[in-house]
């Protein structure tokens, strides 16, 4: 790994001053600043207000925050996006950057201000901002329709962001039916599903949440394919009949000892030789990095649930071999969000054990 450079000063207004940069972006996407450079680059600061509606005060504190920040340009007095936008629009993400913007700014930053609190006690102390019965926010949103809409529509562009890597990694030759455990809204087996015509897949997970997945594996035509069972996966037995199991996503949710159960109760669930794949945002062994695992742990650790955390790679492989598995197997990604796959199989009665 490359060494850091040391902190300077310009690094630490840019922490200190965190939350007023990301509050310029998510004012430039809320009021639409980057699509109306992106339709007419160029513009003065005064053709800027009267598209956006706004007087000349605002808008000189908007764009200078903008440009500050290289989100925009400013050549002889007049604006465009900067390059790394353009390349998000180009390369069609923008609407998927827009909502990771607004998940940010509705339900991970509410429970932000909670950060202190949340180290002091050990728990999700932002889970207040969402009133409701169950200390997880999964339980909790069942009692908010809204924002539950939110939320999911925020989770796809999450994983559509990230789901290349699982897609690209995930091995699944030879297998005919994957459990998807706590698959949400089906993302994650409508994307696998779609690569890999010759598997079935059943997303397992919460009434509320499989009756989402249900009409959107409709809407995608994967019904014959792609199936949809209730239950809760520390109360219920796992479904039978598959010959892998997918955490995507899942098991950074769970304590150290929950996600043990899990890959125990995988274990038992699979067939000999059968497989395991978990999918996740992953910290570095070393515990310096990266940036984005870093601070990502903000959400996890004030909102999801007590014990939730952005595991390092080695954690996974102990849960893994202390469950029975064997041939695990690192299997990381080469984009600018730190997620990656662990796959490892059920040892069969001839098999050694061992991480690759």
């Amino acid at each position: 790994m490359t060494a850091k450079s040391p902190l300077t000063k310009d690094d630490l207004v840019g922490i200190l001053f965190g939350a007023g940069a990301f509050q310029m972006l998510h004012a430039g996407c809320e009021l639409g600043l980057f699509r109306l450079l992106r339709r007419r680059p160029a513009l003065s600061p005064p053709q800027v207000a009267q598209e956006l509606g706004l007087d000349a005060r605002p808008v000189q504190i908007l764009l200078l925050g903008t440009t500050a920040l290289g989100l925009t340009v400013r050549t002889d007095g007049r604006y465009r996006n900067g390059e790394l936008v353009e390349e998000l629009f180009q390369e069609g993400t923008w609407d998927i950057f827009e909502d990771l913007a607004e998940f940010q700014q509705k339900v991970t930053g509410p429970a932000a201000l909670d950060f202190v609190a949340s180290l002091r006690q050990n728990t999700n102390i932002g889970l207040r901002h969402i009133p409701g019965d169950g200390d997880d926010l999964y339980r909790r949103l069942t009692g908010h329709p809204q924002l539950s809409q939110l939320f999911y529509r925020c989770m796809k562009s999450w994983s559509t962001l990230s789901n290349p890597i699982l897609v690209e990694n995930a091995d699944l030759s030879g297998v005919g039916s994957v459990l998807d455990v706590g698959g949400g809204d089906g993302v994650n087996s409508i994307a696998l599903a779609m690569a890999n015509p010759g598997v079935a897949f059943t997303v397992f997970d919460l009434p509320g949440t499989a009756a989402i997945a249900q009409h959107k594996i409709q809407l995608q035509g994967l019904s014959d394919r792609v199936g949809v069972i209730e239950g809760d996966m520390f109360a219920d037995p796992f479904p039978t009949g598959h010959d892998c199991l997918l955490f995507a996503n899942q098991l950074v949710i769970w304590s150290p000892e929950e996600n043990r159960s899990l890959l125990r109760k995988a274990y038992e669930a699979l067939p000999d030789g059968g497989r395991v794949l978990i999918f996740s945002a992953m910290s570095d062994d070393t515990g310096d990095g990266p940036l984005y695992a870093a601070l990502d742990n903000v959400y996890f650790a004030t909102l999801p649930t007590g014990n939730s955390v952005i595991y390092h790679w080695a954690q996974y492989e102990e849960w893994l071999a202390d469950a029975g598995f064997c041939e695990v197997v690192r299997l990381p990604g080469k984009t600018w969000t730190p997620h990656g796959l662990i796959a490892a199989r059920k040892r069969t009665p001839s098999a050694p054990g061992g991480v690759k």
